[in-house]
C-alpha cells in the first residue's frame, strides 16, 4: 500500500492520459476490491489530474461500478457453504437484519463518509440480499456526495498549499467522518441488539 501515494499517482494517471477517463475510473473500481487503498487520495488525484468535474465524474462512476459489482458478486455467492457459514454468525445476522430493515439509510450514511468500513457494508448488504434498486440508489446518492467534496479538495490543494491554514477545514472533515463511522456504526449494531431483545421478549408478554 506504500505504493498508492499522492505523487506515484498523479505519475501513473499522466502516464495513461491518452486512454482518456479509463485510468481515473479504474483507479477508483479497484478500491472496492482493495480496502486499504486511500479513497481520499486516489479521488484527490482524480480530481487534481483531471479537473474538478471530470475527476468527481470518474471517481464516482469507477467507484459505484466497484460498489455494484462487489455487491453482485456477494449476492451471486451467498449460497455457497463457506459464505454461509460466516453469514450464520450472530453478529451478522443482526447487521444483515439491520440492513433488511433499514438497508437505505444505512448503505447512504455509510457512502458519504471517505473513511469507513464501506467494503464491509457492501458485503453485508449482498449477503443480506438487499434490493437492487434501493442499494443502487444509496450508493449512488452517498458516493456523489463524498466524491464531490473530497474532489473539490484535490482540484484546489494549491489554494490549501498556498494558505495552509486552509488545511484545518480539510483534516477536521477527515477526523469528523472517521468519528462519525465509528459511532454509526455503533449505532447500527447496538439499536439492532435492542430491537432483537425487543423481539425475543414480544411472544412471552
Amino acid at each position: 500500500m506504500s505504493y498508492f501515494t499522492e505523487s506515484n499517482l498523479e505519475w501513473w494517471l499522466e502516464q495513461f492520459r491518452a486512454l482518456g477517463p479509463l485510468p481515473g475510473i479504474l483507479l477508483t473500481f479497484l478500491k472496492s476490491f482493495i480496502p486499504p487503498m486511500p479513497t481520499i487520495v486516489i479521488v484527490g488525484v482524480n480530481a487534481a489530474v483531471y479537473g474538478l468535474w471530470a475527476g468527481f465524474l470518474y471517481s464516482w462512476i469507477g467507484m459505484v461500478a466497484g460498489c455494484l459489482t462487489t455487491f453482485l458478486i456477494v449476492r451471486k455467492i451467498s449460497g455457497t457453504a463457506l459464505i454461509e457459514r460466516w453469514a450464520n454468525k450472530p453478529k451478522v445476522q443482526r447487521g444483515m437484519r439491520w440492513i433488511q430493515r433499514n438497508g437505505f439509510s444505512y448503505v447512504f450514511l455509510l457512502g458519504i463518509l471517505p473513511v469507513g468500513p464501506f467494503v464491509a457494508v457492501n458485503v453485508a448488504a449482498g449477503l443480506a440480499r438487499m434490493n437492487l434498486m434501493s442499494y443502487l440508489m444509496a450508493v449512488t446518492l452517498g458516493k456523489g456526495i463524498m466524491v464531490f467534496c473530497v474532489s473539490y479538495i484535490g482540484a484546489n490543494l494549491s489554494d490549501f498549499i498556498a494558505e495552509p491554514f486552509k488545511l484545518f477545514g480539510a483534516l477536521a472533515f477527515i477526523v469528523l467522518s472517521l468519528w462519525v463511522s465509528r459511532k454509526l456504526d455503533s449505532y447500527f449494531i447496538r439499536k439492532q441488539s435492542v430491537q432483537d431483545q425487543q423481539a425475543e421478549l414480544g411472544p412471552m408478554k
